[in-house]
């Protein structure tokens, strides 16, 4: 049972990190302290999550066995002497004293996160009659969000990387993500002088949607191929082993709920088991590819000056798309290298947040331009 000196210390060192970038948005001159947190919370996820995926892929989720500490201390200083005899005992296991900073570092950040929502709440709180309720409830919304990232972060670690625990993980954090997103670019404290409305043709709401969907179930298929360890069970590129349509299992691959390296019997997972993990997200990316990418013309399409904006985001996400591309075949003709998978989660992030920006000119009504007063 973690002690209350343990929570005390990790609070302590929540309220440091947190206060580096509230000290940096309050002495920033432009726009009011909510909005400036608002994206700074955006910026932080999104290095978050980056984290960690550096984390997993430095089988580092278990640097620290226990949690929410590192043997019951709140840093790797502390348990020092406990670290060093199990990576004695085990010189090529999960515990080393680089990997135990790795993975407190990244619950320092999830705390920092979860630290700068508190003082979001705070915040909307205080403005409350000027900006109503709506700004509270959202930021209640993304506390309860954090809370419950948090608790699978938890189960990561005791449940030592079970599969479907950490996809969840990953999936809840890209949820926060585009939750942020949503939030920031609401314009809760905006106040205009004259509303001009101008017709124009707006983003279609059933293809953004349908991006929606398809692209967080391409997430979820390729957190299950990391989370299992099944990047390299299709060696080659655009072929697996060789073959147009490999040996698959989808029963034993697609069982969710089992340990990390095993099926539901217990048993060792097969390599068709991990051949069909693969498989399965690599034939989906097509589909994503399509479905972005006619978001993404279709988005360009409506280039006006009203919608530069929205111009630009599309730019972006196309952009982020190729990339999504080269690293993905990277990550199997190179060997799962290091950057290569980062930079493939990252664009799975940025992907996400390109669509949130986007659904901000999604609308079957006339688009409203505000002019500030």
């Amino acid at each position: 049972m973690p002690s209350l000196i343990l929570f005390l210390e990790l609070a302590a060192i929540a309220i440091i990190f947190a206060g580096l970038p509230l000290f940096f948005i309050w002495k920033k001159p432009s726009y009011s302290l909510l909005q400036k947190l608002n994206w700074v919370l955006v910026f932080m996820t999104f290095d978050l999550i980056v984290f960690g995926a550096f984390t997993r892929l430095t089988d580092s989720g278990l640097g620290c066995p226990d949690w929410p500490g590192c043997y019951g201390t709140s840093n790797p200083f502390h348990a020092l002497g406990d670290i060093q005899h199990a990576q004695n005992a085990m010189p090529t296991g999960p515990v080393t004293v680089i990997k135990a900073w790795i993975e407190m570092i990244h619950r320092y950040l999830a705390m920092t996160v979860g630290t700068l929502i508190l003082v979001q709440v705070v915040i909307a709180l205080t403005k409350l009659k000027s900006l109503g309720k709506n700004p509270l409830l959202g930021s209640l919304g993304l506390l309860l969000l954090v809370c419950v990232q948090g608790a699978f972060g938890a189960w990561t670690v005791t449940l030592k990387l079970q599969p479907i625990i950490v996809t969840i993980h990953l999936m809840l954090a890209l949820i926060l993500l585009a939750c942020l997103t949503a939030y920031a670019q609401q314009s809760w404290e905006s106040k205009s002088s004259a509303v001009r409305t101008i017709r124009v043709r707006p983003l279609s709401v059933q293809l953004l949607t349908l991006s929606f969907v398809v692209l967080f179930i391409q997430i979820f298929l390729g957190a299950w191929v990391s989370t299992n360890y099944a990047v390299l069970a299709c060696p080659d590129f655009p072929t697996c082993l060789g073959s147009a349509w490999p040996e698959t299992n989808w029963s034993e691959g697609f069982t969710l709920w089992r340990q990390l390296g095993l099926n539901a019997q217990g048993e060792f997972i097969s390599p068709a088991a991990l051949q069909t993990i693969h498989w399965a997200h690599r034939l989906f990316a097509v589909l994503v590819l399509v479905v972005l990418g006619a978001l993404g013309w279709s988005a360009l399409s409506l280039a006006t000056p009203v919608l530069s904006g929205l111009n630009q985001v599309a730019k972006l996400l196309l952009a982020v798309l190729l990339l999504q591309v080269m690293t993905g075949i990277s990550n199997v003709v190179f060997q799962w290298p290091l950057l290569a998978a980062l930079l493939h989660t990252a664009g799975s992030a940025a992907l996400v947040f390109c669509l949130v920006r986007m659904s901000y000119w999604a609308s079957w009504k006339p688009f409203i331009q505000k002019k500030m007063a």
